[in-house]
């Protein structure tokens, strides 16, 4: 008995057109602040799920939306200034 497997998942693995391009690899670096802000409110939020949130919880919840808000705005902000042309301000 011949038994039939496929190969193409062991070929295509380690492919070089799998690996991430240098221009999306200094995307994902230019949004590291935001991700990892998001990440702190998302812990933040994780603590509070299985308990009434404290007075603590509560600031540290504001504190870190704000911090996730101001990397959002930081982002937004580089980029706009990035791509307008003449160095307009």
């Amino acid at each position: 008995m011949n038994h039939i497997v496929t190969v193409q998942d062991a070929v295509t693995a380690f492919a070089d057109f799998m690996e991430p391009t240098s221009a999306e690899l200094d995307a994902i670096e230019q949004e590291m602040p935001v991700i990892l802000a998001d990440v702190d409110l998302l812990d933040a939020h994780i603590v509070t799920l299985d308990r009434t949130p404290t007075e603590l919880d509560d600031r540290r919840i504001r504190r870190a939306r704000r911090r996730a808000l101001a990397a959002r705005a930081a982002q937004v902000n580089h980029a706009a200034g990035t791509s307008l042309p003449g160095g307009a301000a």
